[in-house]
This record gives structure tokens, sequence and C-alpha cells, in this order.
């Protein structure tokens, strides 16, 4: 998806224990997730929102932890047997062209990663063909990196996939908005 990745060495510097300060991965989810249903958390670096959405799935559900990089997978996996939830959790590593997420998901989640992607729109293609009907996609940037301009491109490539946004949720050093896979009758009132 990109050749511009974050390294995974530092993924220290904003995934550590101090980041529970700022974001509460249950507050964040708990609007969009429920028991039993299949999430992905794509870009999903050392796990830290894969775990959150376990917990939030629970032992019914399934967590697709989506990333490029194998070290991160790795990372990820260690956190999440660790927090006692690995067996929830899918651990995918998906390619530079394709998510290639083979299961039919109720929500997904960006978190700090789509400035990361060379093509955009592609990714939100990928990311809507992953999505049931209704299903939700919460994309969250960070405010160091995207400017308010950027962010609002992303939102418009979003729509323009077949999403229509529904809010944009406050998230501290946070640009959000979540946006729900309208169905085909939706899109025909468009």
């Amino acid at each position: 998806m990109s050749t511009h990745l974050c390294p995974w060495w530092l993924t220290y510097t904003f995934d550590n224990p101090f980041r529970a300060c700022f974001h509460k991965p249950a507050d964040i989810l708990t609007p969009y997730v429920a028991p039993s249903m299949t999430v992905a958390d794509i870009g999903c670096g050392f796990g830290y929102f894969s775990i959150g959405l376990a917990r939030l799935v629970g032992k019914k559900g399934k967590v697709i932890a989506v990333d490029i990089q194998q070290k991160m997978l790795e990372k990820s996996e260690q956190r999440a047997r660790k927090a006692g939830v690995s067996e929830i959790i899918e651990f995918h590593k998906c390619s530079y062209d394709s998510l290639n997420i083979n299961h039919s998901l109720n929500f997904a989640l960006a978190f700090w990663m789509v400035h990361e992607t060379e093509d955009n729109t592609y990714f939100f293609q990928q990311v809507h063909a992953a999505l049931k009907p209704g299903g939700r996609f919460l994309m969250v940037e960070p405010k160091l990196h995207v400017s308010a301009i950027q962010f609002n491109k992303q939102v418009h490539l979003t729509e323009n996939t077949g999403f229509l946004k529904i809010g944009e949720p406050k998230i501290r050093l946070s640009r959000s908005a979540v946006f729900q896979k309208m169905s085909t009758s939706d899109a025909k009132i468009q």
C-alpha cells in the first residue's frame, strides 16, 4: 500500500503506556463495535487498538490485525498474548498492492495510517469491498502529519468510494471521520 511507512522501531515513540492517557480504545471504539462482530484494525502497528477491539467483540467476535510489516505483526501478537486476547485476533500481513482481507467486516479502523498509503482512492475501495452493507469505517489521522486540507481531501475521496460520512468524533491529537458503507439502494438515492 505504501513505500513511505513508519519504521517499526519508531512505533515505540507513540505506542507506549502513556498513550492510554489520550487514546482510550473503549471510549473511541464502543460507539461502532459490539460483541460478536468481525472487525479490522488496518495498519495495526503494535496492536494497541487490536487488543481494545478484541475486548469489545469478545470471544464470539474476530479482529483482523492487518499490517504490511512483519515486525509490527510479531509485536502485536506478543502484546495480544500478554493481554489474553490472541485467540480473538487473526494477524494478517497485507501487501503493497492489496489488503487481501478475506472476511466480511462489520467495522474497519484506520488509525494514523491512511497518510502512508500511496493511493488513497485504491485503499478506500479495498476497505469498502471488505465491509458488509451498512458497515462502518473510522478514519483517524494525526494532526502533526495531516493538515485539515489534506484530511478534507481524504474525506472527499472516501465519500466518492461509496461511503456516507456520518460523524466526526473528537479524538485527541487527531482529525477523524466515521463513514458508513451505503447499500446499492442508498447510492441510487444520492
